[in-house]
Parts: structure tokens; C-alpha cells; sequence
């Protein structure tokens, strides 16, 4: 059996889009109302918790599109119909022609006041907006993590924020104006208004900075797009372009009247304060994310567009500053240099310090040394004697003079430098080197620079160190080793030191321990290759003086009646140890033997006695007497002039002179002269055995200076001459019991031409030994070698001696192949090996 159900009619359900847009609707007017309230600024009485439950209901109903376009739709239609009017109303005419036209007859005063009243009106609008939109975002919160995160669009507050840009700053507001041709927007008037508020301000002028300073935070936070991009700010794309390239053409303008002025002092003051206030503007006005920008821009209009114009100017550029030492404009400088490049500062220091070395040559020519004022006093002056009225120098002594004043002046100028370097640059390593180059290069241009320096130290050590502190002691050793430095003929030094020197101290002219430090100081300098021989000097004189102790002992246990008169201080010296000169090695006779002179029988048994002491404990030694190296006191007695009662003349004197050695030997002769008897310069020389030019230096100081002048000279004359007669001079008479005759020889006055190219001669020698062994040195090590490379590497050992000229290396290889020590490579003209 069939059953059948009942029928049962159900209702309709209703569908759930409608319900859903029927919802949408009463929300968004909710919402619409709220912002209309936000934009007239009455949101006092909103309930935040009901526009985020409206918001949160159209989202969940799927419609978060919907939402987002109506939002702007609305934003778009506020602007339009509430927001634009206004600032059209403050775009007139004559803005646009201050600011697009620059009109010239309108004053500052009126474009100030006309630009700063549209500024405010864009300030308002902006802050307003930013105001609203802030509060629209907090009310869409909902829409802005759902939907707007979930679809990848802008949020609705870049959206809305960004209205702003497109509405308002992009609008053109209808096309061209009366005034303009081409169409403009509201944003090239706000660029054009600061930027003609920024140069008011450069100009002198008050503005409101506070103003500027919203305007352009309102520019940094408002993008090129809505996506927000960091480096798309419209600060950085539209604004800060414009800024950078007005600013050009204004610092452009101006360092072009900077120059026109021809003021550098001026020009350095300006550009400092223009880049101070640069950096002030973009911390208080603009961004700063412009001051380094801006910073460029005034380094390369101010500074490098005519830097050299301004440093070249007469009386204000870089020559009078450094001439007058005008620290506060080269401390400027500096600065502003080490902004850009320091290569041009470093070029003109080079350039400077090589003229003005050059200078101090020059200057020597047209100085007066004639007088003890212009230079060094004469050499070996009387000691303990009276004063009289200034003497004119001699030749020798001019000479002297010249080569001290020649090195304080460039250690002067070389203090100058260390000044500017400290005050003014900063100690700045890279000024400090090329300074020392320049210094370098015109000592080293100068040819007799390193006998100067020699001099200097030479004059430095045997007259001014006499009682004076450590700190003075240590100022001249200080000067040496610079001066030292920067020679770069040192072998051509060594040899004029080793000379000084040895004059030093075996006439005990200078505090040993004075010259041992100096010499320590070289070594550290230089290495022990250089100080070799001075420090073999140094042990001589220290064994000698132990020798001569020892030797007086023994003559006293002796008893020797005879040696007890004479006390003898013995300086035993090593050849290779001292100069040529000092050791007599330069005085030789024409048949080619040495010159010895003819002792007094005395000295003769003196020296006989020390040679047997000497080789008692020394078997194998040759001693040879050097008498031109040596000095004497001689105790001279002045017997009472007949017919004199009154005065010196009438009783006996007794003085003790100190002469050469030389001198001791002429004087011992007129021991057996008869009064009013005299003896011709042949037959001094005869019974002298001494060489022509060192005796007529001997009778010189014997004869010619009043307060030495124990011999009678004729004829008299400033000149002594081989046909002279010499006679005793009995009416000698002096005011000191200790007389020094003054050394007439030129001791440490400088070479003449003719002896300037001796030394040279025979210091080319000895370079050529040298370069020899350095190039066996080389090839031994090597074996085979370019000749390229050997030259190289031959320059390289020898650069802390001397700098080789490439012709004499290359004339050195040739010696050397021809006396088989090296060999030419077959196949290979420019190579060599070496031959064991």
C-alpha cells in the first residue's frame, strides 16, 4: 500500500547580496558624514568605535573595494569643491609674476611679503589635510590591515595624502595665465617662492625660516606615487634638482664678483661663511638631506671654478700670505682646500718654497761681508785681547760668513714652513712632504750646499756652544741632522765634515761630547758606514790623550833633564781615519816625495825619545810627524831696549805665544840671530824645509798682526812676499801675558772655483770605487742582469750616499768588463753576467 506525504510549502529564503547592500549603504553614509565632520573640524563628536564598526561591517560584507573608491571619490570631490578655491584665490597676477616672471621693479619687501602670504595659504591647506587624513586612516584601520594588505593597493592614507600632491600641487588651474605663455602648476610657484625666499636671505634679508621649514617637511612627505618609494620624495625629485641648480647660477654670479674685486683674503672669508650658512639653512630652513649637496655646489663655483685665479693674485694671494704670514687666511685656505683638492695648495707650497730658496742664493750675491756685521766674525781672532774698532774680514772670512748666512737663512725659511704646517695645515702629511721635497730639491740645486752645511755645523760647534744649556745644544743638533737630511750628496758632505772636524778637535775647538752626540745622531741617520771615520777619529783622540798621559810619566821617571822643559801632547792618528789635508798627505814636493820639515835639535830628541816608548809596546808601526796639524806655546822673553828709562820698553818681558807648529820651528831660528840681524824667506825656507805656501802663511802671522807681531817684516806690507827680510822684533810689546797668532790659513773658509773642482776630482774618484763595488756587489749576488736592472738596482744601494749619474755607472760596467770582472751576455748587447 501506497503511503503518500503531506505537501509543505517553505518559504523563499531571502538572498544574502542584498542583504549585504542593503547594509553598505547606511554604513557609508555613517562614514560620510564622519569625514564631512573631520573636514569641517567638528570630529569632537564622533565615536571612534562606531565609524570602526562601520568600516569593519563593509569589509566583512566583501566590500573593502567599494569602500576604498569611495573614500577618495569623496577626498577628490572635497578638494575640488572646498579646497582648491582658496588657493586660487591666492594665486593673483602679481604672485605669478613675482615669482614665475621675476619682475625687477617689485621690491623685496613686497616679493617677501607676497611669497610668505601663499606659502602660508599652501601651509594651511596642508596642514589641515594631514590633519584629516590622519584621523580617516584611524577610522578605516580596519580596511587599511584587511583589504588594502590583502590586494597590494597603496593604503588608503598614502591614497588620500597623495590627493594633495595631485590636486594641488600638480593642478595647472585652468592653463596658461596672462602673464605666461606655457602652462604652470601650483608647485613650480611654491619651488619658485622659496627659492627666491632663499636668496633674499643670502642677500642679507629676514625671512620666516620657520615657514620654509614646514613647507619642505610638507615635500618630504609627500612621494612621486602612492607606492611611497624612499628616494621618490618629491623634496628629492622636483624641489632639491631646482635648489641645486639656482644655487649654481647664484654662487656662479657671485664668485664672478669675488674675483672682479681681486680681494683673496676676502674670498677665503666669504666662501667659509657662505658654507657655514648653507649648513645652517638646510638644519633650520630646507633638509639635510641637501647640505652635503649644497656643500658641492659651493666648492665647485666658490673654490675650484677659480682657485687659481684667486691664489694667483698680486698682494692678496697665495705669495702674500705665505711672505707675510697671514696664518688666519692660510688656516682658511687650508680648509677650504681639503674640501675639494689639495693638489693646487701643494703645487703653489712646492712652487714657493723653491722660489724663495732660490731667493736666499740671489741674496747672497748683493750682500756686503766686508764687515763682521754681515756675516761670521773672522776666524781664530786674537783670545783675551782688547777691543778695537772693526776690522774689515778677509777674503776667507767673507767667504765663511757667506755659507752661515746661507744656511740660517734656509733654516729660517725651513721654520717658516714648520710653522705654517702646525698653525696653519693641520700638520697635513701630504703639504709636509711636498714642502720637504721642494726644500730638497733647491739645496741640492745649490752646489756648494753641502760644504755650507759643513761650515754652519763647523761655525755652530766651535764658537757658540761654549756655556750655553742643553736646550741651545740640542736646537743645533737638531738644525745638523734636518740640514743632513736633505743633502743629497752626502759622500761630498762626509768629506768637508771629516776636514771640520779634524780642525776641531785637535784644536780642541768644541765640547767632545757635543760632537759624539752629533755623530750618534748621524749614524741613527745614515748607518754606520757614514760615521766609520769620525768615530775612528774620536777613539785616536781618546787613545792619544791616554798615550801622552802615559808618555809623561815616563820622561819624568826618566829624569831627562833636557825633555823636562818641553810638555809634549801627542795626537797619534790613524791614515784612514783623517783627511788627506789634515794628515799631510796633500803637501808633496815636486820630485814626487813628501815635504818634512827640518825640526829644532830639541824637538828632534823629543821625538826620538817617544818613538822608542812608542814601539816598546808596538812593533811594526811607522809614526810620522805631521807638522801642519800641529800647534805650540812658546814662552818668548823681551829683553829691555837699551836707552829706554820709562815704559814697557825699559825692563824685561816674558809673554806665552801660541802659534802653529810651523811658527815654533821659524821662532826657535831667531834664537840664534843677532840683534839688528835678519834672515831672508829663502833662508827660512832653507833651514825650515817648509813648504813655500805654508811658510809664507807662518811669517804672515808672525809679522803682519799688531798684537801678534813678534817679527820685524821688510819692506813692511799686508803681504808677505819670497824676497822679504824677517828680523826679531824687540820693541814688541802687549797688554796680555797669552798671545794667540792668528791662523792665517784658511782652515774652514770656503774652496774657490779652482779648489771647488779638486774636491770634486777626487771625490769622483771615489765615487768610482764606490759604484765599482756596488756593482760587483750587485752582479755577485745576481749573476746575470739587464743592463736596466743593474743600473737600477746600482742607484738604489747608493741613494743614502749619493745619487750616480748614469754615465758614470755606465762608464764604471765598461772598466769593469774591460778588466774581466763581468762579461756581456752572447746574443745580448744590454746584459752582463758575472765572472767568478
Amino acid at each position: 500500500m501506497a503511503s503518500s506525504r503531506p505537501n509543505k510549502i517553505r518559504p523563499i529564503r531571502k538572498p544574502i547580496m542584498n542583504k549585504e547592500t542593503s547594509e553598505f549603504e547606511p554604513c557609508w553614509e555613517i562614514l560620510k558624514s564622519a569625514l564631512t565632520d573631520i573636514h569641517n573640524k567638528n570630529a569632537s563628536r564622533l565615536s571612534f568605535e562606531n565609524l570602526y564598526r562601520a568600516s569593519y561591517k563593509i569589509v566583512l560584507r566583501k566590500k573593502g573595494q567599494l569602500l576604498y573608491e569611495r573614500v577618495k571619490a569623496f577626498e577628490e570631490e572635497w578638494f575640488r569643491d572646498h579646497v582648491l578655491p582658496p588657493i586660487a584665490e591666492l594665486v593673483s597676477g602679481n604672485l605669478v609674476s613675482i615669482a614665475l616672471l621675476q619682475m625687477p621693479g617689485s621690491s623685496p619687501h613686497e616679493r617677501r611679503q607676497t611669497g610668505e602670504r601663499f606659502l602660508r595659504g599652501i601651509r594651511s591647506t596642508w596642514e589641515d589635510h594631514n590633519m584629516s587624513m590622519n584621523m580617516v586612516a584611524d577610522i578605516l584601520m580596519y580596511l587599511e590591515r584587511s583589504y588594502t594588505a590583502e590586494s597590494r593597493q597603496p593604503s588608503i592614507f598614502a591614497a588620500t595624502i597623495g590627493l594633495f600632491r595631485d590636486h594641488i600641487l600638480r593642478n595647472n588651474l585652468g592653463g596658461p595665465s596672462e602673464q605666461l605663455d606655457q602652462p604652470f602648476v601650483i608647485f613650480d610657484i611654491v619651488n619658485a617662492v622659496v627659492l627666491d625666499l632663499v636668496n633674499m636671505e643670502r642677500d642679507g634679508d629676514i625671512i620666516d625660516r620657520n615657514l620654509l621649514r614646514q613647507i619642505t617637511s610638507m615635500l618630504e612627505a609627500l612621494y612621486e606615487t602612492d607606492d611611497e618609494l624612499e628616494n621618490a620624495k618629491l623634496y628629492l625629485t622636483v624641489f632639491e634638482p631646482r635648489f641645486l641648480s639656482a644655487s649654481q647660477a647664484f654662487y656662479k654670479t657671485e664668485c664672478e664678483k669675488l674675483l672682479r674685486e681681486g680681494n683673496a683674503s676676502a674670498w677665503l672669508r666669504h666662501t667659509q661663511r657662505r658654507l657655514r650658512e648653507e649648513q645652517d639653512r638646510c638644519d633650520t630652513s630646507l633638509s639635510i638631506l641637501t647640505a652635503d649637496k649644497i656643500a658641492k655646489v659651493i666648492e665647485q663655483e666658490l673654490i675650484v671654478a677659480k682657485l687659481n685665479d684667486f691664489l694667483a693674485m698680486e698682494g692678496s694671494g697665495m705669495k702674500s700670505m705665505v711672505d707675510n704670514d697671514r696664518h688666519e687666511d692660510l688656516s682658511i685656505l687650508y680648509q677650504l682646500i681639503s674640501r675639494v683638492d689639495k693638489n693646487a695648495l701643494k703645487t703653489i707650497l712646492q712652487s714657493r718654497v723653491m722660489d724663495l730658496g732660490l731667493e736666499i742664493e740671489q741674496a747672497l750675491k748683493s750682500t756686503d761681508f766686508s764687515t763682521p756685521g754681515a756675516g761670521a766674525e773672522a776666524e781664530d781672532a786674537a783670545e783675551g785681547g782688547e777691543k778695537t774698532k772693526v776690522q774689515p774680514l778677509s777674503a776667507a772670512a767673507q767667504q765663511t760668513a757667506t755659507a752661515i748666512k746661507w744656511v740660517d737663512d734656509v733654516l729660517q725659511l725651513k721654520d717658516k714652513f714648520d710653522n705654517l704646517s702646525t698653525t696653519c695645515f693641520n700638520q697635513d702629511i701630504v703639504l709636509q712632504s711636498a714642502v720637504t721635497k721642494s726644500f730638497s730639491e733647491f739645496i741640492n740645486i745649490f752646489k756648494r750646499s753641502s760644504e755650507f752645511v759643513s761650515l754652519f755645523i763647523d761655525d755652530s760647534l766651535k764658537r757658540g756652544l761654549r756655556g750655553k744649556s742643553d736646550e741651545d745644544v740640542e736646537v743645533v743638533l737638531q738644525k745638523a741632522i734636518i740640514l743632513l737630511r736633505y743633502l743629497a750628496d752626502r759622500d761630498m758632505f762626509e768629506r768637508y765634515y771629516q776636514k771640520h772636524l779634524a780642525r776641531r778637535l785637535l784644536h780642541s775647538k768644541s765640547e767632545i761630547h757635543i760632537e759624539k752626540e752629533l755623530v750618534r745622531r748621524m749614524r741613527a741617520e745614515l748607518g754606520n758606514h757614514f760615521t766609520a771615520k769620525f768615530e775612528g777619529m774620536f777613539k785616536d783622540m781618546e787613545l792619544s790623550k791616554d798615550l801622552s798621559e802615559n808618555y809623561r810619566d815616563h820622561v819624568r821617571n826618566l829624569g831627562d833633564a833636557d825633555t823636562k822643559n818641553i810638555d809634549l801632547g801627542i795626537h797619534v792618528l790613524t791614515t784612514n781615519n783623517w783627511p788627506p789635508d789634515v794628515m799631510g798627505r796633500g803637501v808633496i814636493q815636486e820630485d814626487g816625495g813628501r815635504a818634512d820639515c827640518t825640526f829644532p835639535p830639541a824637538i828632534k830628541r823629543l821625538q826620538e825619545s817617544f818613538f822608542k816608548y812608542y814601539l816598546r809596546d808596538r812593533s811594526g808601526r811607522v809614526l810620522t810627524w805631521v807638522a801642519s796639524a800641529g800647534s805650540a806655546d812658546v814662552k818668548c822673553v823681551f829683553p829691555k831696549v837699551p836707552g829706554k828709562e820709562s815704559g814697557p820698553l825699559s825692563k824685561e818681558r816674558r809673554y806665552e805665544l801660541n802659534v802653529s807648529t810651523y811658527g815654533m820651528i821659524v821662532l826657535d831660528l831667531f834664537n840664534d840671530v843677532a840683534n839688528g840681524e835678519s834672515l831672508s824667506f829663502e833662508e827660512i825656507q832653507a833651514k825650515t824645509n817648509i813648504p813655500a805656501q805654508d811658510l809664507v802663511r807662518t811669517m804672515g802671522s808672525l809679522s803682519i798682526p799688531p798684537k801678534s807681531r813678534v817679527l820685524v817684516k821688510e819692506p813692511l806690507s799686508k803681504n808677505v812676499k819670497t824676497t822679504d827680510k824677517f828680523s826679531f822684533n824687540a820693541q814688541f810689546v802687549s797688554k796680555t801675558i797669552k798671545i794667540k797668532a792668528p791662523v792665517i790659513s784658511g782652515t774652514s773658509k770656503v774652496e774657490d772655483s779652482e779648489e771647488r773642482k779638486e774636491t770634486e776630482r777626487k771625490n769622483d774618484q771615489t765615487r768610482a770605487h764606490v759604484v765599482d763595488a756596488a756593482v760587483v756587489r750587485i752582479m755577485k749576488q745576481r749573476k746575470e742582469l739587464t743592463h736596466t736592472q743593474l743600473t737600477t738596482e746600482v742607484i738604489g744601494q747608493l741613494a743614502g750616499r749619493f745619487k750616480p749619474e748614469i754615465s758614470m755607472i755606465k762608464k764604471r760596467i765598461e772598466d769593469l768588463l774591460v778588466r774581466e770582472y763581468l762579461e756581456r751576455i752572447d746574443g745580448e748587447t744590454a746584459a752582463y753576467r758575472y765572472l767568478a
